[in-house]
């Protein structure tokens, strides 16, 4: 394992010129108060404005933060979308930007970060060039981790202006990146971030017409950087178990836990989860019931996702879900790197294990079963790997996981009576399984869908509040396939979630801040609330988890009950060479973005009538000969990529908002049907045959996607929250 990070260290150090090694540009070690100046001469040596024209265009399409590679040795590397330089620009620009909009106040902010290379850097640039401004920052006592969501948590909850978090949540080791969190705790929409990407701008551009822009430091241990108050907060923990205790950790799951005869296990991937996480349990007095894998706060991750490929270092990231193939079989790389066949050999079949990442957002579920049952335990359309000596690993997609726990906890609700006293919906994105659909019709409960990123969960949450508070009596929002969602006066969500492994439970009660704004529900996906109520649900069962999962689809009569999705990636994220890196990406992300514009014309073509929907179908038939389109009931764009839905299944294409990469989901009632239909689609290079172009014409493609970028801003702006967030008296 130790040899797999030399390897990385070793290929970052070779591929590092010495010019960058010995230039640090400014100290970012040196502690004491100091200023930058930076100087149009920098700019031109460090080509600034190339980095930044690729930041803003990161920025304007991220589903979760500015993600990107950085030099895990010398973050000062400009070579690299994320270094000390672009942090510092970055953070002064935000920090500006909420200076000009809240004039005369005394502004608090919070920056936190987990275990990532450079992080703990990056946090204390942050917080010194916040200070240097008159901006108080919290920052965790001895600076120590925090998962993402307590920062968000702790921005709405604190009434602070925001949060700056250092994390690229499950992405590869050398990805960093920052999630700029605002008042609300949500992430920011493009909107926000095209304010302080304009910022960025007009730093440069008067450091290049003035010759200079000095940036002031302050000293590492200045007042303004707050871990006081965090300390006396306990660093959120307490705050949030009181949250917990009026929502997931009611007293019926408590006692489930607390009585459960068996062990649950958690494996802290990055080790950051268990600092915090620990002390959650233990004051709610369920900490007896867990075992632990993986608590060392390692930035290497304890090797897991790490692989050899072709003689060279390979990264698989830390998704358990990638699937890859070996000897023309496939397997499951970042699961067999977690060593479960030896770390769990010592614990019996039905053992459940919550695998949670480094900032401690997502959730991962697998159960030990008898290989025996594996037919039946494939039938149910959970997929397995072996663990020897008899044993398989049942490894459950979060569209299956979070199926089982949103029906667990509306069966909680409905037999405490609770359930019938408000309006009831959940929010999920369009890429979530459609069995969500289908169980929330069953059951009464409406559905909201949004593009893939939780900040587009969290806005449609807000949207809805916005009604509540304004006490409209039949509160509406339409979602981003035009749906008119009605709710009543009186809604409560009983679920918000997405397929990549991040979830929220809806509070029955309001949700108050320190200084009475309210909420429906947090404005980040949280492991903790998960791996709470996925314990309820295993202490409650008598039976493995799939199979439980086939009594919810019989129950319901759920007809999508598998789902598959398709990672193309265009190049390998872990060549050591930036500038072969860099040229990877470009030429990866020009296949990326045909591809999606091939499916995003199509799909607008549709909208604004320049087609049919037959024409649509003739198109798509002519491309791929091979598949049956005459069931196809729609093609729509949906914020960040195309959907396709039949009669029978559906299939969405939509590039990575992070990366060269398509993402090719599909859910329906035939498991090899739909990975056909995803690989064959997300695969497609995106030529345009004679057929495509009768009906639509190689300009309207062109300009397809900045159509689409309209189309989204006008869905994400309509009817939004403008609640006003009035700076409070601080009294913590």
């Amino acid at each position: 394992m130790q040899n797999l990070e030399k390897m990385l260290l070793e290929g970052v150090e070779k591929n590092t010129p010495e010019s960058v090694k010995n230039d640090k540009v400014f100290d970012y070690t040196n502690k004491d108060k100091f200023t930058f100046t930076l100087t149009k001469e920098l700019i031109e040596k460090l080509d600034l404005k190339k980095w930044f024209e690729a930041y803003k265009k990161e920025a304007l399409v991220s589903t979760a933060g500015i993600r990107g590679p950085q030099n895990i040795i010398y973050p000062h590397d400009t070579r690299f979308p994320i270094n000390t330089i672009g942090i510092t620009l970055a953070t002064l620009a935000k920090a500006l930007v909420a200076k000009e909009k809240y004039p005369q106040n005394k502004l608090v902010k919070l920056a936190g970060c987990e275990v990532r290379y450079n992080s703990k850097t990056y946090l204390d640039l942050i917080a010194r060039i916040q200070a240097a401004l008159g901006i108080k920052t919290l920052v965790p006592s001895n600076r120590q981790t925090i998962p993402i969501w307590l920062a968000s948590f702790l921005a709405f909850k604190l009434d602070l202006v925001g949060a700056e978090y250092i994390t690229s949540s499950h992405g590869i080791s050398v990805k960093n990146a920052t999630k700029d969190l605002n008042n609300q705790g949500s992430q920011f929409l493009p909107d926000e971030s095209l304010e302080f990407v304009n910022k960025i701008e007009e730093i440069l551009n008067i450091a290049e017409t003035k010759g200079e822009y000095k940036i002031e430091f302050s000293a590492s241990n200045d007042e303004l950087i707050d871990e006081k108050s965090m300390e006396r907060l306990n660093n959120g923990v307490d705050l949030y178990v009181e949250y917990l205790r009026a929502n997931v950790a009611n007293d019926t799951i408590l006692n489930k836990i607390k009585n459960f005869d068996k062990k649950i296990i958690i494996d802290a991937v990055g080790g950051a989860a268990y600092n915090t996480l620990s002390k959650i349990l233990n004051k709610l007095d369920v900490e007896k019931t867990f075992d632990w894998l993986n608590i060392e706060e390692d930035p290497f991750f304890h090797s897991i996702g790490k692989d050899v490929k072709n003689g060279a270092f390979y990264d698989w990231s830390l998704d358990i879900t990638v699937v890859s193939n070996k000897d023309g079989k496939p397997y499951f790389p970042v699961i067999e790197s977690l060593k479960y066949d030896e770390k769990l050999a010592k614990y019996p079949i039905g053992t459940v294990c919550l695998v949670t990442d480094p900032d401690h957002d997502r959730l991962s579920v697998v159960q030990i079963e008898d290989s025996s049952k594996k037919d039946e335990v494939i039938k149910a359309g959970v997929d397995t790997a072996e663990l020897g000596n008899g044993r398989i690993l049942c490894i459950f997609s979060a569209n299956q996981a979070f199926l089982m726990i949103m029906d667990f906890w509306t069966k909680l609700l409905k037999e405490t009576g609770e359930f019938d006293k408000h309006t009831r919906f959940i929010v999920k994105t369009t890429a979530s399984s459609k069995s969500w659909d289908e169980w929330a019709k069953a059951n009464g409960i409406k559905i909201i869908n949004t593009p893939v990123g939780f900040k587009e969960i969290a806005n449609a949450i807000k949207k809805i509040e916005f009604q509540l508070e304004k006490e409209v009596q039949n509160i509406a929002i339409e979602d981003i396939f035009k749906n008119k969602v009605e709710l009543g006066n009186s809604p409560r969500m009983i679920f918000g979630g997405e397929e990549s492994g991040g979830m929220i439970i809806g509070s029955n009660d309001i949700i108050k801040s320190l200084n009475g704004r309210s909420a429906l529900a947090m404005r980040e996906k949280s492991a903790t609330e998960a791996i709470i109520i996925a314990s309820g649900l295993v202490a409650s069962l008598n039976m493995p988890l799939w199979k439980h999962l086939e009594n919810i689809y019989s129950e319901n009569n759920i007809k999508a009950r598998y789902d598959v999705r398709d990672d193309i990636s265009y190049y390998n994220e872990s060549e050591p060479d930036i500038e072969k890196l860099k040229a990877a990406k470009t030429a990866g992300e020009a296949l990326r973005t045909k591809n999606d514009v091939f499916y995003l014309s199509i799909a607008i073509a549709l909208d604004s009538g320049l087609i049919t929907l037959d024409n649509a179908k003739e198109i798509l038939s002519k491309t791929f000969s091979g598949l049956n389109f005459s069931n196809l009931t729609a093609v729509k764009f949906v914020g960040d990529g195309t959907y396709l839905d039949f009669d029978d299944k559906f299939i969405e294409i939509r590039p990575s908002g992070t990366d060269a990469k398509t993402k090719a989901y599909a859910g329906g009632s035939d498991k090899a049907l739909l990975a056909e239909w995803s690989k064959t689609l997300g695969n497609y290079s995106g030529d345009l045959n004679e057929t495509y172009k009768k009906y639509i014409s190689e300009d309207f493609v062109k300009s397809a996607k900045e159509k689409s970028l309209e189309l989204y801003l006008a869905f994400a702006n309509k009817d939004i929250d403008t609640r006003e967030f009035k700076i409070p008296e601080y009294r913590f």
